[in-house]
């Protein structure tokens, strides 16, 4: 906007200046007749030129023309050359080249496991499904106080039953914030999931802050973890449901859910990653984390690796 500011100023200055003298105008009409007939002139030995190169480009004029004939290796050469520049600068960021990048160079180890192959997260899921499936889950688990997960722990209850789901109404459902080196772990499993045992997999939450951490250890049956003693802000853990028939279910009361989350363990442990229906003292079915080697749980650290999480809005944008 500053620059068609100054470049209007600019006009405006050399238009008035044009009107207000006339020994201005005189020496501009001047200018201007003296290139006309230097242009006529340039057009017509250019016009020429070309007919020249077109008439040797006769099979028949080979040996009599050949010095004008590279000229077409030289105007071919060019535009040759232009195009390959003007593909290199004006291709569009491809954001799964600059994540592989990324993983390249700081975590080699799941880039060789992906083959190369950037895998997208899916669609966030609607608010309405979310809603319906706390309204779902808190029925079942009102109906059936006593059910303990025989899938896992036969002989000892169910203490993730003992809150209410309603805390993931408020969860953070988003990807940016999830570090490459999870993210792309997590995105593995889902994909393993899907094919491999017919489970669709959606995030219920990623990213979890200090203040939201501190707020959900007030209830030792959620999580013993204060902020930035939680994998969620440093954008390495996640919670995950699965939807079917078009619904999510979150209950871990569910069979068929609490099936899904013995494979979903299973897949992510063979990825590298911590599964916490492993965990003693809390099962929590649905978590898994990726334990960076040397990650320093301070507050600095959380910001740098969610930041690393957000580098693809932020070279695309």
């Amino acid at each position: 906007m500053i620059i068609a500011i100054f470049i209007g100023f600019i006009l405006v200055s050399c238009s008035l200046a044009l009107l207000s003298s006339y020994e201005f105008r005189d020496k501009t009409q001047q200018f201007f007749l003296g290139v006309i007939p230097q242009g006529k002139k340039q057009f017509h030995s250019a016009k020429k030129f070309a007919l020249q190169l077109n008439h040797a480009a006769s099979p028949k004029q080979i040996q009599s023309h050949w010095h004008l004939q590279q000229w077409w290796i030289l105007v071919a050469g060019f535009f040759l050359f232009a195009s390959i520049l003007i593909f290199t600068f004006t291709r569009p960021v491809n954001p799964s080249m600059i994540e592989a990048n990324y993983l390249i160079e700081v975590d080699p180890q799941i880039y060789a496991l992906l083959e190369g192959q950037m895998l997208s997260p899916p669609a966030e899921v609607e608010e309405s499904l979310i809603e319906e499936a706390i309204i779902t889950a808190t029925n079942i688990e009102s109906t059936q106080p006593n059910i303990q997960t025989e899938v896992f722990k036969p002989n000892a209850a169910d203490l993730s039953m003992q809150y209410s789901h309603a805390d993931f109404a408020s969860a953070d459902r988003k990807w940016h914030k999830i570090n490459p080196r999870y993210k792309q772990r997590l995105l593995m499993v889902f994909k393993i999931m899907q094919e491999r045992h017919g489970y669709e997999m959606i995030l219920l939450e990623g990213y979890r802050s200090p203040e939201r951490q501190n707020t959900l250890a007030r209830n030792s049956n959620i999580t013993r973890a204060r902020g930035f003693q939680s994998y969620h802000q440093f954008g390495l853990a996640a919670d995950v449901a699965f939807k079917k028939n078009g619904k999510v279910i979150i209950s871990e009361r569910d069979p068929w859910a609490m099936q899904g989350y013995q494979l979903y363990g299973e897949v992510a442990e063979s990825l590298g990653l911590t599964w916490g229906g492993r965990w003693k003292s809390i099962q929590d079915y649905g978590h898994t984390e990726y334990r960076m080697p040397g990650l320093r749980k301070t507050a600095e650290m959380a910001t740098q690796l969610t930041s690393e999480g957000q580098l693809l809005v932020t070279n695309i944008n």
